[in-house]
């Protein structure tokens, strides 16, 4: 086994640029050149990198747009009880010998 052997297995390395950047804008497909000014306002607003194609024979494609505006948001889990703290059902018992 050579060296570039070893290094091909695994992970990916080579990662993609976000959507909407200078390097991977996102790109859509709309019929009509009222729509590609409509999207293209909301692409400017939001300061995104896009291309628009004008194409009436094709269907409409905006899910790389769509991706944009619903992008997912991280969750915040609240931190469980240590097995030596107070138990959170306020018997006043520690959490190791009640809930826990």
């Amino acid at each position: 086994m050579n060296l570039t052997d070893k290094h091909s297995r695994g992970f990916e390395r080579k990662k993609s640029a976000r959507l909407g950047t200078e390097k991977n804008p996102a790109s859509v497909v709309v019929q009509t050149e009222e729509r590609e000014q409509e999207l293209a306002a909301i692409f400017e607003e939001n300061g995104w990198f896009y291309t628009i194609e004008v194409d009436e024979e094709l269907q409409e494609d905006i899910s790389d747009l769509e991706l944009l505006k619903n992008l997912p948001t991280t969750k915040v889990v609240e931190k469980t009880p240590g097995r030596n703290d107070p138990c959170v059902c306020g018997s006043g018992k520690k959490y190791k010998k009640c809930c826990g």
